[in-house]
C-alpha cells in the first residue's frame, strides 16, 4: 500500500456517494420537459460543462496513478490533507439536502421547468444557491485530499464560470418568480450565509 492509498480510498468514498446522490435527483427530477441550453448562452454551456470534465478528469488522473500528476504535488501537512475528509462528507450532506429541497425544480441550466415552485427551504433558507457551494465544498476536499495544485486549478474554472452564470439564473427566476423572488434575494445571501441567527 502506497502512502496516497488511504486518501485516494477517502476520496472515493466521498465521491461516490456524492455521485449517486446527484444522479438519483436528476433522475428523480425528469418530467420530459424539454429544457433549452440556449437561455443559458451556448459559449458559457459549452465552457461549462468543458470546463466540468477537466477538473473531473484531472480527480479520475489522481484516483487512477497519483504518480502521473506527481509534478503538481503540494507540501501539504497528512492533518490537512485530511480535513478534506470533512469538507466532502460537507458536501455529500448538502448535495442531499439541496437536492431533496429542490425536488422536481432541478435542472442543469438557468431556465426553469415550467411548473417550477420556488424553494426557500433547507440549505436555500439560508443562501440562494446552495449547490454552487456544494461545488466549491467537492473541489477543496478534493484539492485537501490529493494535496495537488492540478486538480484545484482544473477546479477554478467551474467556480469562474459558476459564478458568471448566476446573475444570469437569478434573472430567469425573477422572470418566473417576480417580486417574490426579489423579497427572497434580498432576505437571503447568494453564496455565504449570514453570522448570527436567522429568524
Amino acid at each position: 500500500m502506497s502512502d496516497e492509498d488511504p486518501f485516494r480510498i477517502a476520496m472515493l468514498a466521498i465521491l461516490v456517494p456524492t455521485m449517486a446522490v446527484g444522479v438519483y435527483h436528476r433522475l428523480q427530477a425528469r418530467t420530459g420537459e424539454r429544457i433549452s441550453h440556449k437561455e443559458e448562452g451556448i459559449l458559457l454551456a459549452i465552457a461549462l460543462r468543458l470546463a466540468g470534465l477537466c477538473a473531473w478528469l484531472s480527480v479520475l488522473v489522481y484516483l487512477i496513478n497519483p504518480a502521473w500528476i506527481e509534478w503538481a504535488r503540494l507540501p501539504l501537512p497528512n492533518w490537512l490533507r485530511w480535513s478534506g475528509v470533512i469538507f466532502g462528507v460537507l458536501c455529500c450532506g448538502l448535495m442531499y439536502w439541496t437536492l431533496t429541497n429542490l425536488g422536481k425544480n432541478l435542472t442543469d441550466t438557468v431556465v426553469r421547468r415550467t411548473n417550477a415552485t420556488l424553494v426557500t427551504t433547507g440549505p436555500y433558507r439560508w443562501v440562494r444557491h446552495p449547490f454552487y457551494v456544494t461545488a466549491g465544498l467537492m473541489l477543496l476536499s478534493a484539492t485537501l485530499l490529493s494535496a495537488n495544485w492540478l486538480i484545484a486549478v482544473s477546479g477554478l474554472p467551474v467556480a469562474i464560470l459558476l459564478a458568471i452564470r448566476t446573475p444570469k439564473e437569478e434573472e430567469k427566476l425573477i422572470e418566473g418568480f417576480g417580486e417574490s423572488y426579489r423579497r427572497y434575494m434580498a432576505a437571503t445571501p447568494r453564496y455565504f450565509p449570514r453570522l448570527g441567527s436567522r429568524k
